[in-house]
Parts: C-alpha cells; sequence; structure tokens
C-alpha cells in the first residue's frame, strides 16, 4: 500500500450558524463555543502531526465543517497563517474553502484570500426560498448572488456550488428552476447530491414518524437524470458520480479521496489516512482541545488490512467517471493484478453492462457505462465485505 507522506490535507471547522436538519456531520451551533482555544488546539494538533508525519509537500487543501467562514476575519487570518506555517504548500497548491452564503462579507474575503484560499465552495442547496427554509438553511436566495458577486469582487475565479435533490415537497420543475439559476451563474463547479436521510438528525426523526414528505424513487430518479442532462448540455465534464466541472476545473482535492490516496485530517471529528492506518478524531469542541494538549486527539487509529484497501480502492475509484486504472491498483499493492482479486465481480458487471473494459496505452481501464452511473451505488456496493462473505 502507499508509504508517503500525504500530500492532501483536510482541517475541519466544527462550528455553525445553526444546524441543519439534514445534517450529520461533526458540527456545533457557534454561539458560547471557544473558537479561539479551538484553534489553539488546531495549531498543537498541526504541531503533533508533522513531527510524527513530515510532509514533503502539500497540493491541495480542504478546509471543512460546519462552516469555516463562521470565524471572524482576525480568527481566519490567524488561522490561515497556521496552516502556512506548518505545512509546505505547493506553489500550485488547490486551497477550497467551503461556505455558506451570507457568511462572507467583503473583510472576510479579502482574509481568506490573502491568507492563500483560491477555491470556495458554496452550500446553496436550492434556489427556492421555500425550500430552504424547510431544510433549515438560514440563508436566502439574495444572499447567494451577493455572495458569489463579493467573492468575485475579492479576487476569487474557482467557485463551486453545491445543489440538492431528493428534497421534501421538493418538485422536478422546482429542480429545474434551480439548475436553470444555477447555471446562469456560468460558475467552473457544481456538485449535486441526494438527500440521504442520516441518524441523529431532525429529518431521521421525522422519517421515522413518517412526517417526511420525500418525493417518490422515481422522480428522484428523474431529477438525477435532469441534472446529468442539463450540465453536460451546458458543456461541463461529468467527471465523478456527483459532480461536474468545465475543464481543468475537477476538484483535485476530492479526487485524492476518489483514488485511495492518503490525506491528513486535522480538527474535531475529521478522519485521516496515511501509511494504512486511518484515524478518527474525537468530536466534542472541548474534548478535542483537552486532547491536544497532550497527545494527538485520536477517538480510533486501525490499520486497514489490505483487502479492504484494495475494495476501497475499486469502490471510491469508480466514482471517477475516467474509471480506475489496472496500472494504478498495481503500483498501490505491490504489483498485484486486480482482476485475481475482482475479476469474477467485475465479469457479472460487464455482462450486465454496468461497467466497460478498455484498453488505452497498453493499459486497461475499467469504468461505469451511462447505465452504470445510474445505479452507481449498486456498483459500488458489489465490492464491499468480499472477505467477509468469503469467509461465511
Amino acid at each position: 500500500m502507499i508509504n508517503y507522506a500525504p500530500k492532501a490535507l483536510y482541517i475541519h471547522i466544527p462550528f455553525c450558524t445553526n444546524k441543519c436538519h439534514y445534517c450529520d456531520f461533526t458540527s456545533y451551533v457557534l454561539k458560547g463555543q471557544p473558537v479561539d482555544d479551538y484553534l489553539d488546539a488546531l495549531e498543537r494538533e498541526m504541531e503533533l502531526t508533522v513531527a510524527q508525519m513530515p510532509p514533503e509537500r502539500i497540493d491541495t487543501v480542504f478546509v471543512g465543517g460546519g462552516t469555516p467562514t463562521v470565524l471572524t476575519p482576525p480568527q481566519m487570518t490567524r488561522f490561515l497563517a497556521s496552516v502556512k506555517k506548518h505545512f509546505p504548500l505547493a506553489d500550485d497548491v488547490e486551497f477550497t474553502m467551503e461556505a455558506n452564503p451570507g457568511t462572507t462579507d467583503p473583510e472576510k474575503l479579502a482574509a481568506m484570500f490573502a491568507g492563500g484560499v483560491n477555491r470556495i465552495s458554496f452550500g446553496v442547496q436550492s434556489f427556492d426560498n421555500g425550500l430552504l427554509e424547510r431544510i433549515g438553511r438560514i440563508h436566502n436566495v439574495d444572499d447567494v448572488y451577493r455572495s458569489l458577486e463579493n467573492a468575485r469582487a475579492a479576487g476569487f475565479t474557482n467557485l463551486s456550488i453545491d445543489l440538492m435533490f431528493g428534497l421534501p415537497k421538493q418538485t422536478l420543475e422546482m429542480l429545474e428552476d434551480s439548475v436553470n439559476k444555477a447555471l446562469a451563474l456560468d460558475l467552473p463547479h457544481y456538485s449535486l447530491y441526494s438527500l440521504k436521510v442520516e441518524e441523529n438528525t431532525l429529518f431521521h426523526k421525522l422519517y421515522q414518524r413518517d412526517e417526511l414528505p420525500l418525493p417518490p424513487e422515481d422522480e428522484e430518479f428523474n431529477m438525477y437524470t435532469l441534472l446529468m442532462d442539463r450540465l453536460k448540455q451546458a458543456g461541463y465534464v461529468h467527471y465523478e458520480i456527483s459532480n461536474f466541472a468545465k475543464p481543468g476545473y475537477e476538484s483535485r482535492h476530492n479526487s485524492t479521496y476518489w483514488r485511495n490516496e492518503p490525506y491528513y485530517g486535522l480538527g474535531a471529528g475529521a478522519h485521516g489516512y496515511a501509511r494504512g492506518l486511518r484515524h478518527v478524531n474525537v468530536k466534542g469542541v472541548q474534548p478535542y482541545i483537552d486532547y491536544t494538549k497532550t497527545k494527538l486527539p485520536r477517538l480510533e487509529e486501525n490499520a486497514i488490512p489490505e483487502s479492504e484497501a484494495m475494495e476501497d480502492f475499486m469502490m471510491v475509484g469508480l466514482r471517477l467517471l475516467k474509471g480506475v486504472r489496472v496500472s494504478d491498483y498495481a503500483a498501490q499493492f505491490d504489483g498485484r493484478k486486480l482482476e485475481d482479486k475482482f475479476g469474477l465481480i467485475i465479469g457479472k458487471l460487464l455482462k450486465d453492462g454496468l461497467l466497460e473494459k478498455l484498453e488505452e496505452d497498453g493499459d486497461t481501464i475499467y469504468k461505469l457505462t451511462d447505465k452504470g452511473v445510474l445505479f452507481g451505488n449498486d456498483v459500488f456496493g458489489s465490492f464491499i465485505g468480499l472477505e467477509e462473505e468469503a469467509a461465511g
């Protein structure tokens, strides 16, 4: 398995102005939180991390949450300076920060730009104010336009927005209106996600009580095909199951995950993966702060068996529409042949028309077909738990 130090860095800022009805991420309402103490703790974790596993070069940084842009401009400046202090950023680093519309005034954006952020991902979700209120978002459509205008004025050109579908009482017509308004912005990148009802959320409680009016499955299927068709017609490359970009604007950081490559993960509740080990950090803000005073704030750290890493390689790699390469598999797993482990599954998926096999420059590529894209979760799931099945 890959043994070099990660070239990707994820940092978690767990504070939000409020908790959305569908969110199960590690996030806490900002009011009353010890934000400056948390930033102190983050810097301590940075110091401990680079001492344990020194980075050679960081090609991508992704700051997620929560809502990182709830930091004040001075806090933002301080935080970004600490990242640069401890991690050697490449000259062409992709430095992404998630943002909620309405939390990015010109002063904050200026601090972000000066601190090295060069890509912003806005959690827009919908261009329907009623729907935004229904899912617990506190911004409105005007905030979206104002935030994007401010970002462009501050010098940002690499901008992305998230849209969601399959939301309560959302219709195909409502989604089409949002897509039209999103495309009119002419942004370089769009992420399009279906609602997943996760445990420990308000939506999960409503779902259990049969009080969450979700669209029927066939309507959600039509929503996804509508999104694919509209984005492709507008000239965007469908490079990953949920992501579309103009050529050259694909998310480099997220591609690290999809290629099953290592990454640092810092902050409360953050996940990391390096040298065959996956870790999860402690989740509470104060426990995280306290842990970092003496040690790395690990909740769990587990060695990933090679067989599981191989399954992960296929499961996440096939999310990329360009597919997985046999040579990349061999490079990650000491020259092993992909077909030796997955030949039977791949054969069935080829027969079912969900995968196709290509030959390119002496290399073999397996990728989703158009049909496979529509049934991606079935394809990915077929590579999980093979060891348990064999043992059973």
